[in-house]
């Protein structure tokens, strides 16, 4: 996309940074999408528009997968729905701050999915990383500022 402004996306359901999100979308006078399965209280803000899809698993991530494109930005946690946006061009950035890229989705891919058997293997291991934490919010704020940036260039 040449000068045109693209969209944030945002995987809403689980999202701790949407807050965040919206005021940098509102900074560059971006639309912004939640895309949820329901209970997201809609924003007041007129630039950002909430989609609610069908409940089942994985309905905001097929929506999010099929909407986005190069020019837009998506925030998401999950994995695969973060690989399937890179290949349609779009920037993704992890609630952490953590940008995924053509040149690390793999290796990111590659290690949840180890990790996802590794669980599955020890049914006595637990899951879970580190809490979300201030550090976590003030990365991805300047992340997310920085990605926006290069989007709309």
């Amino acid at each position: 996309m040449t000068g045109s402004i693209g969209r944030i996306f945002i995987d809403a359901d689980a999202c701790p940074v949407k807050a965040e999100a919206e005021r940098v979308a509102t900074r560059h006078a971006m639309r912004m999408v939640l895309v949820s399965n329901g209970g997201i209280r809609p924003s007041a803000n007129p630039l950002v528009e909430s989609v609610f899809v069908a409940d089942g698993p994985d309905e905001a991530d097929k929506w999010i997968a099929e909407a986005c494109g190069a020019g837009d930005v998506v925030v998401t946690g999950d994995i695969p729905l973060a690989a399937k946006c890179v290949a349609k061009g779009a920037k993704v950035v992890k609630h952490n701050g953590e940008e995924l890229t053509p040149a690390n989705i793999g290796n990111v891919l590659a290690t949840r999915d180890l990790m996802q058997d590794i669980r599955s293997a020890d049914p006595f291991r637990q899951g879970g990383g580190r809490p979300f934490s201030k550090a976590d919010r003030s990365r991805f704020l300047e992340v997310l500022e920085r990605v926006v940036r290069q989007a709309k260039h």
